[in-house]
């Protein structure tokens, strides 16, 4: 066997996923078939993945398959459910140097290119997950089959402060351009790091052709065979590489906008992507060589690892929740009302717990719209792929509406998505509780108002609960759970048990106002709308916190929440916790306009009108940009720890884990307490960091 080329440091930790080689005959092939299934011995639960001796064992198995006569073609495949999950993260804070980390992109990429260089045709068959280094094994690969059941696939690294850096930003835009593969490696990062489906790499390109999961090794095999001996063709649609720079230009303008240049990892994806248009694939593997080292020495990877670890660790086991048993089983649910909000949960209960969901409203007329909207949404599904024609049907088989609130008396859960009024939801429930039975749930998703108020005037306060979801309810991944001093442990651990099974990460919170997420965005906007107020312009405040890289301005976040509703939650803010929560004027007269307030060409900028400015009225205080960002800052700091001292959460994990699912807060700066630490404005606010206080 040859000896590895490059000098890698040794883990003791490191999981080993081996490199196990078969020899097959197939029916219709000249030799045999070499297939190289990568296993670390787990079962899907632990993901294969690659640190220095999982590549020297595909080193190794490489070098089996060479030395092996008659071999007609090579394969690679994964444990059940599972390719491979990319370079074990775990091992990535064990590198101590640059050097260290250099050689680790070198290995990955002298041992990938093998495949690639190999005179043997070489096939990925991608059975499940494949993320990072996964991905890019299977691009190497001369052809790719793909499962129709896989799902997590990607090239997630931007979102955690890295660069794809072995042949991912090289190989993927020359197979499918430059445009789509600047959506794989950056877009879809930093759009809540989204995953890809098996049903969505044949479609853009990535691989050739899709099987069922039920005969997926015995079907590629096949359709291996058929392309060796050239009895299936395989075409890839033509590069048009004279766009190519407009394309990277407009993908720079796109990241611009989206987090203003912030992640030094997505600005090293987008150089590499522009130059895998000229570069040799050499060229292209020396700089991503470097590249990656830079990004695993910066800071910007180190705090992604705990916001790693953090969304990983505490997204399975929720700090607070009661034991798993204590569950009711849920077999069917009713939605009060029928608007926006609503039409969003229903569907999602009707998806994921594939149990009847009716939604009422105050008349038929509403709640036929509202049907009507969920029917819309699950039509998109199909069309999209994303639901077969008979899980379609099934789902509009299971939703349905009604003006009769008598629906829901064999419910076993039912959730209020009405205006956000203490006294409209009370009414509400004190209606409902009197026709469900004793053991219903019932479940308010308000924002912020108090569920102990709410539960002040039912009979059984102990099944109420908070489960408050977070707009667009499809996409974001964060469910807050809200207990009263009231509910019982049955009724908390059901909540949760819901939260798992609609694929939502829950965190726990104390029944305090406007909860975890709210409540600092509450704050932010009130420091943000205050400098305006003191005589700051509007255009000066908006970019102030532009370097944290948040996924909206403050402005453009006014404008997604609605005015009339930032009004009304400021002003329950200023009710519950004080001045420092003020109202604004200028937000209040902004809300009560009647003139187009926002831009309606540069929808979702957060972009006043003329009109809208004319309105605004400034005190003599100016502010510069970096004032105000100090300004916020320590706000937030201010609020954490008050929230901390309240007992709103059990530490400032889980306020950190909220922000980053609820309000996107950037992998890359750590979440939002240790970034107050390292900025050193906790211990200016309150005289020690958050992390002495965890």
């Amino acid at each position: 066997m040859s000896s590895f080329p490059v000098e890698l440091p040794d883990f003791d930790e490191e999981v080993v996923t081996e490199s196990k080689v078969q020899f097959l005959d197939v029916p219709g092939l000249s030799g045999k078939a070499a297939l190289i299934s990568l296993d670390n011995g787990y079962d899907h639960t632990k993901p294969n993945s690659f640190g220095p001796r999982g590549l020297k064992s595909l080193w190794a198995a490489l070098d089996e398959v060479e030395a092996a006569e008659g071999v007609g073609l090579i394969a690679v495949t994964g444990k059940p459910f599972i390719f491979l999950a990319g370079a074990d993260i775990k091992m990535m804070p064990l590198l101590e140097t640059r050097e260290q980390g250099l050689a680790m992109a070198r290995a990955g990429h002298v041992v990938y290119k093998r495949l690639k260089d190999s005179t043997v045709p070489t096939f990925a068959f991608v059975n499940g997950t494949a993320l990072g280094g996964g991905m890019e094994l299977a691009l190497h690969c001369h052809y790719r089959t793909i499962s129709t059941s896989a799902v997590g696939l990607g090239l997630p690294e931007v979102s955690i402060g890295l660069i794809p850096g072995w042949g991912g930003s090289q190989i993927l835009p020359n197979l499918i351009g430059p445009e789509k593969a600047a959506q794989v490696i950056i877009g879809n990062p930093l759009n809540q790091n989204k995953m890809m489906r098996g049903t969505d790499l044949v479609p853009m390109g990535i691989a050739d052709v899709e099987f069922e999961a039920a005969d997926f090794i015995e079907e590629s095999l096949a359709w291996a065979v058929g392309v060796v001996n050239d009895e299936i063709g395989v075409d890839r649609a033509a590069i048009d590489r004279d766009s190519w720079p407009m394309v990277i230009a407009g993908a720079r303008k796109l990241v611009d906008e989206k987090i203003h240049n912030a992640s030094p990892a997505a600005m090293k994806a987008l150089d590499l992507l522009e130059l895998a248009r000229t570069a040799s694939f050499e060229d292209g593997s020396l700089a991503e060589d470097e590249a990656l080292a830079d990004c695993e020495m910066a800071p910007e990877f180190k705090t992604s690892l705990y916001a790693f670890d953090l969304v990983r660790r505490l997204g399975k086991r929720p700090a607070g929740a009661p034991s798993p048993g204590l569950a009711k089983e849920i077999g069917k649910v009713g939605v009060v009302g029928a608007g926006l909000m609503a039409g969003q949960i229903a569907l999602m209960f009707a998806r994921r717990l594939e149990v009847p969901v009716v939604m009422t409203d105050l008349d038929a007329d509403r709640a036929a719209k509202g049907l009507a909207y969920v029917r819309a949404e699950i039509d998109k599904l199909e069309a999209k792929g994303r639901a077969s024609k008979l899980k379609a049907a099934k789902l509009r088989a299971l939703v349905s509406a009604s003006a009769d609130k008598s629906v829901y008396a064999d419910c076993d859960l039912v959730i209020e998505a009405v205006f956000e009024e203490l006294q409209v939801k009370q009414a509400v429930f004190g209606e409902i509780e009197p026709i469900v039975s004793d053991e219903c749930l019932l479940v308010t998703n308000t924002s912020g108002l108090s569920i102990t108020a709410m539960a002040s005037k039912l009979a059984h306060p102990e099944r109420l609960v908070g489960m408050h979801f977070f707009n667009p309810v499809a996409v974001m991944p964060l469910v807050e759970i809200i207990a009263t001093s009231s509910t019982d442990e049955e009724t908390l651990a059901t909540a949760y048990a819901v939260a798992k099974k609609l694929r939502k990460t829950a965190v726990g919170s104390a029944d305090r106002p406007a909860f975890i997420v709210n409540r600092l965005l509450g704050r932010m906007l009130a420091e943000v709308t205050g400098a305006v107020d003191a005589g700051t312009p509007v255009d000066v405040a908006d970019v102030s916190l532009d370097k944290l890289g948040l996924p909206m301005r403050p402005f453009a976040l006014l404008e997604l929440v609605g005015l009339q509703v930032a009004s009304h939650l400021t002003t329950h803010l200023n009710e519950d916790l004080g001045p420092r929560f003020p109202i604004s004027e200028n937000l209040r007269r902004l809300a009560e306009s009647d003139v187009p307030v926002f831009d309606a060409e540069k929808q979702g900028k957060g972009r006043l009108t003329e009109a809208g400015r004319a309105l605004l009225e400034f005190g003599d205080k100016v502010l510069t940009s970096e004032e105000v960002e100090h300004r916020v800052l320590s706000g937030l700091s201010e609020e954490v720890a008050l929230m901390l001292e309240e007992g709103v959460v059990p530490g400032p994990q889980q306020i950190d884990l909220a922000m980053i699912l609820g309000a996107g807060f950037p992998f890359w700066l750590g979440g939002l307490t240790p970034y107050l630490d390292r900025v050193g404005i906790s211990t200016e606010v309150s005289g020690k960091p958050f992390a002495a206080m965890g």
